[in-house]
């Protein structure tokens, strides 16, 4: 069971977001600029990031303790923004919260097949994600004359969550990922994890001009809009933009500094930023 500081409760139509950690912050960025003014909850689980490793059961646990915090604060539709999360939990959770809506993350393989010149498509995601019922669907459903190489990528979750996101051990991650997909020839590479669009710059300098690379966030984010405009439309008239609200159950001045690196642009107003915390 997770404890957290006591917050004011504000009424009123609210986006939760989640994610292990601060990939998710790729999916709110884009939220953000579809619906600046709306009231968004931001809560990165670092106490137990990455969540590629951990076993169904407890990630589970965790997206429902996280739903809850974030439903008593107001949110009326969380998004699930993270690959590993969703296709651990999203059912799980649709079913214990049957009256919220829920948006969740999944590699673009269906794009990625509709967009590969070759029928070669390489995939970089968690090893969670891989073994996922869902993504095995996924693949069955859109990808059957594709081929797919895949990657975890060892350790660029960790080095992205430190913000190590030029350094020599993050580029050689990537090198190593990236390297043996190009010499078997994919020219279409998919993002399936949010932490991964953070280090998009090595990546497109690896990958090339000549090769496609899909982030969904941006088409996650439209799915939030519509879904949310179409809740109560009425509610939709927020004219100043809400303070955004991040939360995090690792340390909140290095989750500041992380913000502050991967979000916030110098004259865009400071977030509110609070502890969750762990009993032991």
């Amino acid at each position: 069971m997770l404890v957290f500081s006591k917050l004011r409760h504000n009424p009123g139509m609210t986006i939760g977001i989640f994610d292990s950690g601060v990939g998710g912050l790729s999916v709110l960025r884009h939220v953000q600029r579809l619906l600046p003014n709306e009231r968004l909850l931001y809560f990165a689980d670092q106490a137990h990031v990455p969540y590629g490793p951990r076993p169904t059961a407890e990630i589970r646990l965790f997206c429902q303790q996280i739903t809850h915090f974030l439903v008593e604060r107001g949110a009326s539709l969380i998004v699930v923004a993270c690959n590993t999360a969703t296709a651990a939990a999203i059912d799980h959770l649709r079913h214990t919260f049957p009256d919220l809506p829920f948006v969740g993350m999944e590699p673009a393989v269906k794009p990625g097949a509709s967009l590969t010149r070759n029928g070669k498509i390489g995939v970089l995601a968690t090893a969670g994600t891989f073994e996922s019922q869902r993504y095995a669907s996924l693949l069955a459903r859109f990808a059957e004359n594709i081929v797919a190489y895949e990657s975890d990528c060892p350790g660029l979750v960790e080095q992205i969550e430190v913000g190590e996101l030029e350094s020599e051990k993050t580029e050689a991650i990537l090198q190593d990922a990236i390297q043996p997909m190009l010499a078997a020839g994919v020219d279409t590479l998919i993002l399936g994890c949010t932490h991964y669009p953070f280090v998009m710059p090595l990546i497109e300098q690896i990958a090339g001009p000549d090769v496609t690379i899909i982030d969904p966030a941006p088409a996650v984010a439209q799915q939030v809009k519509r879904l949310f405009e179409a809740m109560k439309p009425e509610v939709h008239q927020s004219e100043t933009a809400a303070p955004l609200q991040l939360f995090t159950t690792g340390d909140v001045a290095q989750f500041g500094r992380q913000v502050h690196q991967l979000l916030i642009q110098p004259s865009e107003t400071p977030p509110e930023l609070f502890h969750a915390t762990h009993p032991q």
